[in-house]
């Protein structure tokens, strides 16, 4: 007769699956790589330049991120796609980020630093700025790669990666305001677009909220 497992087994067979997840969370570099899938699927390459990492490091980052079952891959031709292996996993990581800056005063810290570079930049709700994309009093800018407005984005938002950002604003005339957003608070391309923008002599506006954020308003 097989004997009963005891109460203290279970926990820590339980509790050492738990950690499997803590441990692949503790780089830095890993839980970069899952907020860049959490926009949309990406390649082994894509996420290099990303994160500015080796190829050869991106990789092994991500066999840990497999090893846990955090993600998932696909082959597409000769390149390895990469996404979320579970949609839960997105707001797990969102949930990560609240509860980080909630406790860690450091982040808001950072944030402020970083901010401070960019008085001049005004910040909009995402509220504000989509009551003003119905009544067509202002341009909603996604300065997201492209793939990852495909894979998602706010309606009535307009697809200008940052490198294509030049180019479009040569077509608008000076008075045309705009607002813009990227992949949520903790990203800085909308700042960068925002900043572009004013010195060419537009008015325009930061949204510190991206996808994610929106689709838990809807």
């Amino acid at each position: 007769m097989t004997p009963e497992p005891s109460a203290r087994a279970f926990k820590d067979e339980l509790y050492g699956q738990f950690a499997r997840i803590g441990k692949c969370l503790s780089s830095d570099k890993r839980l970069e790589l899952l907020h860049l899938l959490s926009q949309g699927p990406k390649s082994v390459e894509k996420l290099a330049k990303g994160t500015e990492m080796s190829v050869a490091n991106v990789s092994r980052h991500l066999q840990v991120l497999l090893d846990a079952r955090l993600v998932k891959f696909s082959k597409q031709g000769t390149y390895v796609i990469y996404t979320l292996a579970n949609p839960e996993i997105l707001g797990f990581l969102n949930s990560l980020w609240r509860l980080s800056e909630s406790q860690l005063a450091e982040i808001t810290r950072i944030k402020s630093n970083f901010m401070n570079n960019f008085e001049e930049i005004q910040t909009l709700s995402l509220n504000e700025v989509l009551n003003k994309v119905e009544d067509g009093s202002i341009i909603l800018l996604d300065v997201r790669p492209a793939e990852e407005f495909e894979a998602g984005h706010i309606p009535g938002a307009v697809s200008v990666p940052m490198e294509e950002l030049d180019t479009y604003l040569q077509g608008l005339p000076k008075d045309t305001r705009i607002a813009a957003y990227c992949r949520g608070p903790y990203c800085i391309f909308s700042t960068q677009a925002v900043e572009k923008m004013q010195q060419e002599g537009f008015t325009a506006f930061r949204i510190e909220e991206g996808v994610y954020e929106w689709g838990q308003t809807r």
